[in-house]
């Protein structure tokens, strides 16, 4: 067996005796968006400190602890802050926890981001369904394969679900909730864009920039788990000029404001799932 396998199994059975059913659904939540996890019902948290071969998350806006309960009468696992390329780790430490709960038995995958605003149709608070990505960190499969989670070169063509997104559009319709769709673009960080690469995205066909989620779904992809991805745009990378300039904590607090329209949407679709 893949030593590697090793751990994913070693880390799935810790959280296995922690919880009292395997959820077929786990959440990723991002910079700021934690807020969904205080409405996961009879929740167990379970601090990633607590979890063999987890790391640390010391993003800002990420607490670091894993929760399970029920959310939409569904029992579900979320991420309250995951792992960042930026803070040291390896692709292979920042992708971990998809390998585990793939090992775990998740189908499916909602991720989500705090993100800038490239397309200039966006603005602060908007909420933008992923649609597809450009990959600008490096590729986490990259090294020997893991046969036993997924082939050498997954097909990457139709990575989010289309049904999950059927489902989100009807939602979002009924409640009146207005809802972009775009292509995430993402580096490396932690410095935020200049001007040039801003608009270099724009040009190549982004709509939405940030520094994380990639990586988390190609693996995600790898181990055929269905994915849904959303991001909250939290500034106008659009509308530069020598009065702006891009904050951390800015970031947070925008992202903050908009949790609860994203949290009212997932857990909509995971009831309807």
């Amino acid at each position: 067996m893949d030593e590697r396998m090793i751990k994913f199994k070693e880390s799935a059975e810790y959280i296995k005796h922690r919880i009292s059913d395997i959820p077929s659904i786990a959440i990723v939540l991002g910079s700021g968006l934690g807020k969904l996890a205080d409405k996961i019902e009879n929740p167990v948290v379970i601090p990633y400190g607590d979890i063999p071969n987890f790391k640390k998350s010391t993003a800002i806006g990420h607490k670091g602890n894993l929760i399970y309960g029920t959310l939409g009468g569904k029992k579900v696992l979320a991420m309250q802050g995951r792992f960042h390329y930026y803070e040291g780790y390896t692709m292979q430490e920042v992708t971990f926890p998809m390998r585990v709960f793939a090992t775990l038995g998740v189908k499916t995958v909602f991720v989500s981001n705090a993100a800038g605003g490239v397309n200039p149709d966006f603005h602060v608070g908007d909420l933008m369904i992923i649609k597809d990505h450009i990959n600008m960190l490096p590729n986490p499969l990259v090294g020997k394969n893991i046969e036993e989670m997924g082939p050498r070169f997954p097909d990457m063509t139709h990575v989010y679900s289309t049904r999950v997104r059927k489902i989100a559009y009807n939602i979002a319709e009924k409640q009146c909730v207005k809802l972009k769709e775009g292509v995430y673009i993402a580096g490396t960080g932690p410095s935020y864009e200049t001007p040039a690469e801003y608009h270099y995205f724009t040009v190549i066909g982004a709509d939405a920039v940030g520094m994380s989620t990639i990586p988390e779904v190609i693996v995600a992809r790898h181990c055929g788990m269905e994915i849904f991805g959303m991001s909250v745009i939290t500034n106008e990378a659009h509308s530069i000029d020598e009065n702006t300039f891009n904050d951390g904590d800015d970031v947070i607090k925008a992202a903050d404001r908009a949790a609860d329209k994203m949290t009212t949407l997932f857990t909509e679709i995971i009831k309807q799932m």
